[in-house]
């Protein structure tokens, strides 16, 4: 991935070498990183730091993860929050989801694997920091608010814009007709659910998919964007 100047990362944890450990593998990635020894600090330095994404764990005296993660979303700071914790408990996991995490790594884990989820955390939530982001025949030029398929440029509405771009960004994944509304339209859109097919109607005749491979659906849960 290019263009990681000004990708800035906050680390939360209370243990120190992995703090350092971290620290400097992002820091040669490319990344402008900073660190907090605990869950107050860290959420203190958020508002102040304002990063794209947290690195936080769970496992901390005083303020946990989870109440820090709490306490960070309802700040309105603008992150992608990755917890990490030593535990493989799925209770754990969805607490955290619940709370506004983004993503979740087990420990022991390997600086690859971090840094892959990272990386799928910034092309899905802050993809114009990257420039243009390409996914198959798909190039997205967040910048330009652009969508090319197959090298050509689509002629899209703002919302149909949204759309595609959430559904590439997150092809191979069943997303449902509430999560769209809820990503695309807002979580104060008070329409009916049947706008997304209107607009998923759309889009396939702007790309052409006719046999609905490109946006496949599947009854009762929703569609997929398959790029194979």
């Amino acid at each position: 991935m290019k263009n990681l100047k000004g990708v800035k990362i906050l680390l939360v944890d209370d243990e120190p070498h992995i703090l350092q450990f971290l620290e400097l593998g992002l820091s040669n990635e490319g990344f402008e990183v900073q660190t907090a020894p605990d869950g107050l600090n860290g959420v203190n330095q958020a508002k102040e730091f304002q990063p794209h994404v947290i690195i936080l764990d769970v496992m901390m005296p005083g303020i946990d993860g989870f109440e820090a993660c709490r306490m960070i979303k309802k700040s309105g700071v603008q992150a992608a929050v990755i917890m990490l914790t030593a535990k493989d408990e799925i209770d754990d996991r969805v607490k955290g989801l619940t709370l506004g995490a983004d993503d979740y790594l087990v420990k022991p884990f390997s600086f690859e694997e971090l840094l892959a989820r990272i990386h799928a955390r910034l092309r899905n939530q802050f993809p114009s920091l990257l420039g243009e982001v390409h996914h198959g025949p798909f190039r997205i030029d967040d910048q330009r608010k652009e969508i090319s398929f197959r090298d050509r440029v689509l002629e899209l509405s703002p919302t149909e814009y949204e759309l595609l771009k959430y559904m590439v960004l997150n092809h191979g994944i069943v997303l449902s007709k509430a999560k769209i509304l809820d990503k695309v339209w807002g979580y104060d859109f008070g329409g009916e659910e049947n706008i997304v097919e209107v607009y998923i109607r759309s889009l396939r005749e702007k790309l052409e998919d006719k046999e609905h491979r490109l946006i496949r659906t599947l009854r009762g849960a929703g569609y997929r964007v398959d790029l194979t």
